[in-house]
């Protein structure tokens, strides 16, 4: 048990890459004693109840259900805006006679900032990517101001902020860096890692679930002499030629048993023949599979670059979209990685990338020299610390 048992509320977006990486803090929070409110969409009850916590249904406005993004990031960030537009008011229902001691949040969650400050509670952003450095502003907000529709969006932002009820009103203050953050991510994936300002952020890495056999799930086949991963993630899985290069590149490998994730929206039956090396499924236990594997294929989402390098393995980074080119690029200078884009990755392409990795006995060194560093940053049981220390004890009461 904690020192106390405090309310502590996780405001999220209903979006995987956002949820998953904040789990294992829920659930050990609520082990330790904790009572905890998710507020999020009920599409992710499922994944909310597993953790003990209790679901807070807040709908979302976000394009979830069909996982349809638009490419422009002035759209993508309208679409966060429009979503904690119709939040608050939500949130402001369920906590406004029920607050908690202390605020969670995800990094596209604007209405959970609206609301601890307007009822003057503490606050801590759990961010799934990297977070702002000191230059972020002229490295990339400055650029990102100068996009068609920047002014709009930026005037309606603010027009927002001023009748909502935050005590932050500048657009750039109340998006820009958090007062308090944890980064659920390596601080090696982290841009400009030496500009973050330490007081602000913590990097405590992947946080995974805590119990034993917590990452069961996957059996390495007996006569498995190596095991690659495929999979692009949640949101990137509209791929099915780029699946059936992979199933082209690495099915009739000697010695290799392949993995391939394909989502939710493709139909397997358009991959044509499939050797027997080569499992196919809409989801994985990723994580599991990493820990017993020898080569990933990942899209380069930041969930899966930290598990890539907690588990020690060469990765081919195929990115598709968002921070992922960056992320992809940021593999590749830590030596753990070849990049090969989409419109590149003919089968062999991914081939030769994947036999230059494995052979590689300096990549092998970098990479368990990461997993190390990965490993001592403390993941879930220093996150679950730290949200402890934010918690604000009534006036009067021990500590």
């Amino acid at each position: 048990m904690s020192r106390r048992r405090a309310h502590i509320a996780m405001v999220g977006v209903p979006v995987v890459s956002h949820v998953l990486p904040g789990l294992a803090v829920i659930r050990e929070l609520v082990a330790r004693g904790h009572r905890v409110t998710c507020a999020n969409d009920p599409v992710m009850a499922e994944r909310i109840a597993s953790t003990g916590a209790e679901l807070v249904p807040c709908s979302s406005v976000l394009p979830v259900a069909d996982n349809i993004w638009p490419d422009d990031p002035i759209a993508a960030a309208g679409l966060f805006l429009d979503d904690a537009v119709q939040a608050l008011p939500q949130l402001r229902a369920a906590y406004d006679d029920d607050p908690a001691d202390l605020y969670l949040y995800d990094i596209g969650a604007y209405a959970a900032r609206a609301l601890a400050e307007a009822q003057g509670r503490p606050l801590l952003q759990l961010s799934p990517t990297f977070v702002g450095w000191d230059g972020y502003e002229e490295d990339v907000a400055v650029h990102l101001r100068k996009l068609p529709g920047a002014d709009a969006y930026r005037d309606r932002f603010a027009r927002w902020l001023a009748g909502c009820g935050a005590t932050t009103t500048d657009v750039d203050a109340f998006s820009g860096p958090p007062a308090r953050a944890l980064a659920l991510i390596p601080e090696a994936m982290q841009p400009h890692a030496d500009r973050v300002d330490p007081r602000r952020v913590t990097f405590v890495g992947p946080c995974f679930d805590t119990r034993a056999g917590a990452a069961e799930g996957w059996t390495r086949p007996a006569d498995a002499e190596k095991v690659l991963l495929v999979s692009l993630g949640s949101a990137y899985t509209r791929q099915p030629e780029f699946y059936r290069r992979c199933v082209e590149a690495f099915g009739d490998l000697p010695g290799w048993h392949v993995v391939l994730q394909i989502g939710a929206y493709t139909d397997p039956a358009v991959l044509g023949d499939v050797p027997r090396t080569v499992e196919v499924h809409p989801w994985v236990p990723q994580r599991a599979i990493l820990e017993q594997a020898d080569a990933f294929v990942t899209h380069a989402g930041m969930g899966g670059c930290g598990e890539g390098l907690l588990a020690g393995v060469p990765m081919i980074a195929v990115p598709q979209g968002a921070e992922q080119f960056m992320n992809a690029d940021r593999l590749v200078e830590l030596g753990v990685a070849r990049r090969v884009d989409t419109a590149d990755a003919t089968a062999a392409t991914l081939r030769a990338a994947l036999e230059d990795l494995v052979a590689d006995p300096a990549r092998a060194e970098r990479s368990r020299l990461l997993r190390a560093a990965c490993r001592a940053e403390g993941g879930t049981l220093r996150a679950v610390a730290l949200v402890e220390e934010e918690l604000t004890p009534p006036a009067g009461a021990a500590r």
